[in-house]
């Protein structure tokens, strides 16, 4: 089951919306290493776009 909201408050990102409410069609998330992640800081969510 997909989340219902994610929650987003990089407001200068594109798919950034009121509310902290991200728009994105889809969310990526790299980890630093390789395919396994050990803790929240070793991840990036590669969905962020800058606003135009």
């Amino acid at each position: 089951m997909m989340a219902q909201d994610v929650l987003c408050e990089v407001r200068n990102c594109q798919h950034w919306a009121e509310g902290n409410q991200c728009q994105a069609d889809q969310i990526f998330v790299v980890s630093h290493h390789g395919k396994h992640a050990g803790r929240q800081e070793e991840t990036d969510c590669n969905t962020f776009k800058p606003k135009v």
